[in-house]
């Protein structure tokens, strides 16, 4: 009777998911979609990929729509053999974002359920994990590929302590390994990779228990080679994945560098330290778990606008001459990062705002918990905010860079506050629990802790609030040497505004939560009316919190969501734009827009657009219609990075049209956003050409620079590698003025050329160069291709008419997607297996006491 009331409340529980999840995104249920920048981008980047999976029902593994063309593994790529995948889409089959908030508060529930066995708690700890303000954040961004990883850490903890806390190995092995599997196909490696950082402590923390005879040796064993054995298996149910992008990292900015500069060292692998320690966590600002706008939030909270209307005011009433006004404005340009925000990060959408009373709860937790969950915890969290310090804890951040694998891989280490995010709902609901039911905890020792804890907590925001002004300043070093005195102190009393109400209001909450644990501890106020009040006022405050980063203006009409590259402006689509800023960016770009468009429809052929209206590395309109020399994303290929950053981004009058030529730029989009103007360029090299000379050059270095001074319509530099081959008599070329190249089949994977020559040539294809899956033929028959103008495929084509083909083809695919069907295949076996030995063997299963 009582396990089917149980199940009454957890069924009554998932529905309270559902309800909350829906209630905070009521525009789906008019319709309406979330307009999410990077899905905007996207939505540009993927276009070719996803017009040729409707034109031929199957994938391409390569598109040419950004950065001159790269693999679609980090695109939207769909695997054949992605079962697991399959599951993540039914699991997310709810319109987003109800489908993550959904996730988040049920997979917590689950971990919850595991470590305290109570719905109550657990219930409670699932709105403290889905409310955390980060994860609204990041929906509003469009960065789903990180929400959907994260919506899988807290069930894939609770598989994990199933093992090694409550010894039920079937089960912990089934949940661990699926949901190990999902996270893993959600694509975001570096959530992923945070995760284990921080469960690294679970593991030591079991081994200590284990060499203190805390728990048996044999089980610690046992334990750790179910969860190995999991692990293995959820990686190889995501082989095609995993095999494809490992192959591919290689040959990125993640991967090795190739050249020997300033900014660079050949044979280093990963990014450089300043990419990787950009968005920093200032050591104060870690403080904003606590305090959402301690310092001031994000780049552009609300308040904003009304702020830079006043700042408008206040300079014009305190110059007088022209001449002032534009030395002000410089300086002002010099020392302003952002209205509201005044940390280290160069910007940011938001805080990583926790919730008051998680917080509070979480120290609590802290000391209430039991050992073996209080150590390891405490341990993730310490390591996981100093490395969120980055630039601003050089020591541990440089120990990580160099010698931790795969760390020098990501970027923005602020993110890792991710794995708190977890933590602090995880401590905070066992420290409650035990609180309130655990007999050996003396009532002295609890009233003690909590006074305090309470009363360092209230001491804390009362000095914050009575001198933080003095304390924290609420300005950066840049604002102070570069703002005049009169609008410096009007930002330190506006930040210093939002701050005060944000700390008055967190004030109230750690109160009201204290007082509810006060009289619980005197008996005046029940378990059940404490848990009702403290998840009301964690709810109410992270809600009210959430609603300034994602609300109502995040949604738009379908029309909108879906194609957001619109290329006619109407008085209706005015209309419908209104005062929504996330919108107004579709109005200003219809001209450019329009300017692709007719480019594309005019011309159909295969070239690529420069367009210097809306820059090259941070947008996708331009992918949109045709193929493009620029884009947006994470992971772009090294070798068209340098390229780039030598000669596009920093344009050079003479040598930045060389490039452009090498790269078959057909038409530039100069201008402004409102009159863009599109110049043809005569002068591009093609989609294929023959060369009369090949330069050998002595290094990677000296390729770049090569490219940027020779004809390379008449010259191909090749490496020292690739120069070995004109060295053989089989591969010498000669020179025939009426030899002729030219493309006749073009799909994204896929190219025909016929060629005609009197003598033997080298073909210079406009094509990136990618050791990994093209496959060359002349006339049916492979052949081996090189690297030519440090980015370009090549081949050496014998005298006469020829057929030369190339097409991307994988081996990496097909070998993946056998692993990724038998690994699922191995856990469906085993998971069936193991269900059917525990229902034949119910009463033998061992489990470890309810003791937390």
């Amino acid at each position: 009777m009582a396990k089917n009331k149980n199940l009454i409340y957890i069924a009554i529980s998932i529905v309270a998911f559902l309800v909350l999840a829906f209630l905070y995104s009521t525009p789906v249920l008019t319709g309406k979609q979330l307009f999410q920048h990077d899905i905007v981008q996207y939505k540009g980047g993927a276009k070719e990929l996803l017009d040729y999976r409707a034109a031929h029902d199957k994938e391409t593994y390569w598109s040419d729509s950004m950065f001159g063309g790269m693999p679609t593994y980090q695109m939207g790529g769909r695997f054949d053999g992605d079962i697991i995948k399959k599951i993540d889409s039914y699991l997310n089959i709810l319109p987003r974002p109800v489908n993550y908030l959904f996730l988040l508060f049920a997979g917590f529930f689950l971990l919850g359920m595991v470590v305290v066995r109570n719905w109550k708690y657990a219930l409670l700890g699932a709105t403290f994990f889905g409310l955390s303000t980060y994860f609204y954040i990041i929906i509003a961004a469009g960065h789903n590929g990180k929400v959907n990883t994260i919506e899988y850490f807290a069930p894939l903890l609770a598989g994990i302590l199933l093992v090694y806390i409550r010894k039920k190995y079937i089960t912990g092995f089934i949940i661990t390994t699926l949901f190990f599997g999902l996270q893993v196909a959600a694509n975001h490696p570096q959530m992923t990779y945070y995760l284990f950082l921080g469960l690294g402590f679970l593991f030591l923390s079991e081994l200590i228990r284990a060499v203190l005879k805390k728990v048996p040796m044999k089980h610690f064993l046992i334990s750790s080679a179910v969860i190995g054995f999991s692990l293995a298996i959820g990686v190889g149910m995501n082989s095609q994945r995993i095999m494809a992008n490992s192959e591919y990292i290689k040959e990125t900015i993640r991967g090795k560098q190739i050249l020997t500069n300033d900014a660079n060292t050949a044979g280093n692998t990963g990014l450089d330290k300043e990419s990787i320690l950009l968005w920093s966590y200032g050591k104060l600002e870690t403080l904003n778990l606590f305090i959402p706008r301690l310092m001031g939030g994000g780049s552009q909270e609300p308040e904003a606008a009304e702020m830079m209307g006043k700042v408008q005011e206040l300079v014009q009433e305190n110059v007088s001459s022209q001449e002032e006004m534009n030395t002000m404005s410089e300086n002002i340009s010099k020392g302003f990062s952002g209205a509201t925000y005044w940390g280290d990060q160069p910007g940011t959408s938001g805080p990583a705002y926790q919730g008051a009373v998680v917080c509070f709860l979480a120290i609590l937790g802290f000391f209430f918990a039991g050992k073996k969950y209080r150590y390891w915890i405490l341990g993730a969290t310490i390591l996981t905010i100093l490395l969120a310090w980055g630039s601003n804890f050089m020591p541990l951040s440089n120990l990580f860079i160099d010698f931790v694998p795969f760390y020098s891989k990501f970027r923005a280490p602020s993110s890792i506050l991710v794995v708190v995010e977890l933590l602090f709902p995880l401590i905070a609901i066992i420290g409650l629990y035990r609180f309130y039911t655990d007999s050996t905890l003396e009532q002295e020792y609890k009233k003690k802790i909590l006074l305090y804890v309470s009363g360092g907590t209230l001491g804390l925001l009362l000095i914050l609030l009575l001198f933080g002004k003095s304390l924290l300043g609420f300005h950066t070093d840049n604002e102070k040497a570069y703002f005049p005195p009169f609008l410096l102190d009007y930002f330190v009393e506006e930040r210093f505004k939002l701050f005060r109400i944000d700390a008055i209001k967190a004030f109230i909450y750690v109160l009201i939560t204290a007082g509810v644990l006060f009289l619980s501890l005197k008996q005046k106020l029940s378990q059940n009316f404490a848990l009702i009040i403290i998840g009301a006022v964690s709810l109410f405050d992270l809600w009210m919190v959430n609603k300034r980063y994602l609300n109502d203006e995040n949604y738009v009409d379908k029309i909108f969501a879906e194609n957001p590259f619109q290329t006619e402006g109407s008085d209706y689509l005015a209309e419908k734009v209104g005062n929504n800023p996330n919108l107004q960016s579709i109005l200003s770009s219809i001209p450019v827009n329009k300017t692709l468009e007719t480019i594309s429809e005019k011309d159909k052929n295969h070239y690529r657009i420069y367009n210097q209206v809306l820059g090259v590395s941070g947008e996708t309109n331009t992918s949109y219609f045709k193929s493009s020399i620029g884009g947006y994303h994470a992971v772009r290929l090294r070798r068209y990075d340098d390229v780039m950053n030598e000669y596009i981004t920093a344009v050079d009058s003479i040598k930045t049209p060389k490039i452009l030529n090498l790269l078959n730029t057909k038409y530039m989009v100069f201008g402004n956003p409102e009159q863009p103007q599109v110049v043809p360029n005569p002068n591009t090299n093609g989609n294929a050409w023959f060369v009369s000379e090949v330069r050998v050059a002595n290094s990677p270095d000296e390729e770049l620079k090569l490219i940027g001074e020779v004809d390379t319509k008449k010259v191909a530099i090749v490496g020292k590698e690739d120069g070995k081959q004109f060295l053989n008599r089989d591969k010498y070329i000669l020179p025939d003025s009426t030899a002729s190249i030219s493309l006749t089949k073009y799909e994204a994977n896929e190219l025909e050329f016929k060629s005609r020559s009197k003598t033997p040539q080298l073909a210079v294809f406009s094509e990136i160069y990618y050791p990994h899956g093209w496959k060359m033929f002349v006339d049916g028959k492979e052949v081996p291709y090189l690297k030519a103008d440090y980015l370009l495929r090549a081949v050496h084509v014998p005298a006469g008419d020829h057929n030369i083909r190339m097409i991307f083809e994988p081996e990496v695919i097909e070998t993946g997607k056998w692993i990724s069907l038998l690994c699922f295949a191995v856990f469906i076996l085993l998971s069936a297996f193991g269900i059917f030995w525990l229902n034949k063997n119910k009463k033998k299963e061992i489990t470890l006491d309810s003791q937390i």
